[in-house]
């Protein structure tokens, strides 16, 4: 039987999603403890990799159970065996057709920026920081030249393995909740550091270093070393992908972010 999870981690205490040799991924985490339920080794794949320090609300993955299990099993019981920091929030069959990562259509991401003079205390590490005062009608301008498909090698790392670097994106705003601004962005999928290279580049914006134009600017130079510095993996978190109504998945849960926005 084919199942999918949703999981939540904070990334801080992980080095990454994917496996690795040495261990101390979430991958590695989550599959110990589904080894412990089903009594063997059970394999997954995911919906979207994440690196080092980055934290996840929904991230989907699925498995093929080897056994049958309630499927309690694999939430409250997988959960005993996780260590703090993840947990499984809920868990639903799916046809064997469904795949975590190809079935979807779309990811979204969110970043949380704390804009005071004091470096975060509470949030450390669930918040990026930025000390200078910030324009927020200087980003939102420069956010709406994002939507759309364009070619995004001016926010892709080196190392990005993706096969091409046109991307659609579907959706990127920036609002402020207090001392909180509040990136969002959603595309049909992301580069290698491609949202932390946006918001370091929406950040010089704010500052005043750089006008709202720079970054279509960018987009059309497509030249990775002409745009921003990358941003902290702190603040960044990913709230799912997006799938088609036929799956029948659960929507990302935001109640993760109460009692900060």
């Amino acid at each position: 039987m084919r199942i999918a999870l949703g999981i939540e981690y904070g990334g801080g205490a992980f080095r990454g999603w994917q496996s690795q040799a040495g261990g101390g991924t979430v991958q590695d985490a989550l599959e110990a403890a589904l080894a412990a339920i089903a009594g063997q080794r059970v394999g997954t794949l995911c919906a979207g990799r994440t690196d080092a320090g980055v934290h996840a609300t929904q991230q989907v993955v699925h498995l093929d159970a080897p056994v049958e299990r309630p499927l309690s099993a694999w939430v409250r019981g997988v959960n005993t065996h996780l260590p703090e920091g993840v947990a499984v929030r809920w868990a639903q069959p799916v046809d064997s057709a469904f795949h975590a990562r190809f079935s979807a259509h779309a990811r979204r991401y969110r970043y949380l920026l704390l804009n005071r003079p004091q470096r975060p205390g509470l949030w450390q590490g669930r918040v990026g920081w930025f000390h200078l005062p910030l324009d927020l009608a200087a980003m939102q301008a420069a956010c709406a030249a994002l939507p759309g498909e364009h070619d995004f090698s001016a926010f892709r790392a080196a190392g990005c393995q993706a096969k091409s670097p046109v991307k659609l994106m579907r959706h990127a705003t920036v609002r402020q909740c207090g001392s909180l601004f509040v990136f969002d962005f959603e595309a049909s999928a992301f580069l290698h550091h491609m949202v932390r290279n946006l918001v370091g580049t929406l950040v010089y914006i704010g500052k005043g270093a750089q006008p709202p134009a720079w970054i279509g600017e960018l987009l059309q130079m497509k030249d990775r070393r002409l745009a921003a510095p990358t941003f902290s993996p702190a603040g960044l978190y990913f709230r799912g992908p997006v799938y088609e109504s036929q799956w029948d998945l659960p929507e990302p849960a935001d109640d993760v972010f109460d009692g900060l926005l």
